[in-house]
């Protein structure tokens, strides 16, 4: 399989596979392709995987795109404005943690599935769900990223704090846990919500410039209501 990024605004990946080879996404990722692609859905793994798909942002049927002949061409676009990330899991033998919305497309190789947070309080109050993914294998992994593109390479014990809408991704090995903002005048005067999720090295940590939740509440001020 080869792959090119393309665009900036709004990318898309687009997909150059030999023939067997197969891509899947989840509802809504696929762009366009040429001939000799053909398309399955399934809920790759059962219905109760594709049930914690749902529960973790994704949707509960994932499209599957099989070249039927060598070099078949197939893209898959980004939703909003930001970048597509290519992770190659052979590099994170581990796997990677996924917040909601992140996981664009992957190689067939690549599985995901369901994960917790470590800490109960950090799903409770982390404001983006309890429930996180688990990508591993070995292949080929896209993320969504809202906005630029930020790649932390934490050290041992190394603390990254981050307004939990800017968290896309992090290695397995990385810490994931959520603190409150300390002082009441920060807390209720600050503008910057109450927790922030607290990343803990060694490991690989993936952030968005933009949170499209932020974004579009800056929005709804400006949008027409009828009565």
């Amino acid at each position: 399989m080869k792959y090119e990024i393309i665009g900036q605004t709004v990318p898309l990946v687009e997909m150059r596979l030999n023939k067997g080879e197969t891509i899947y996404t989840q509802s809504g990722g696929f762009a366009y392709s040429g001939d000799g692609v053909s398309m399955a859905t399934n809920s790759r793994g059962g219905i109760m995987k594709g049930i914690g798909r749902v529960f973790s942002g994704e949707s509960m049927f994932m499209a599957n795109y099989t070249a039927e002949k060598d070099d078949a061409m197939v893209a898959f676009a980004s939703t909003v404005p930001g970048t597509v990330v290519p992770i190659d899991l052979n590099q994170h033998p581990d796997g990677f943690i996924l917040q909601k919305g992140a996981f664009l497309c992957a190689e067939n190789s690549v599985n995901t599935e369901v994960t917790f947070t470590k800490r109960f309080s950090a799903g409770l109050f982390g404001g983006e769900g309890f429930i996180l993914q688990r990508a591993y294998g070995n292949g080929m992994l896209f993320l969504e990223v809202d906005g630029d593109t930020i790649e932390k390479e934490l050290q041992p014990g190394e603390v990254l704090k981050v307004d939990t809408g800017n968290v896309v991704a992090f290695d397995k090995s990385v810490s994931y846990e959520i603190e409150t903002i300390k002082g009441l005048k920060n807390i209720f005067l600050g503008g910057e919500g109450l927790l922030l999720t607290r990343l803990v090295g060694p490991g690989k940590v993936i952030l968005q410039s933009q949170n499209i939740k932020d974004f579009a509440g800056k929005l709804v001020p400006y949008m027409p209501f009828k009565g």
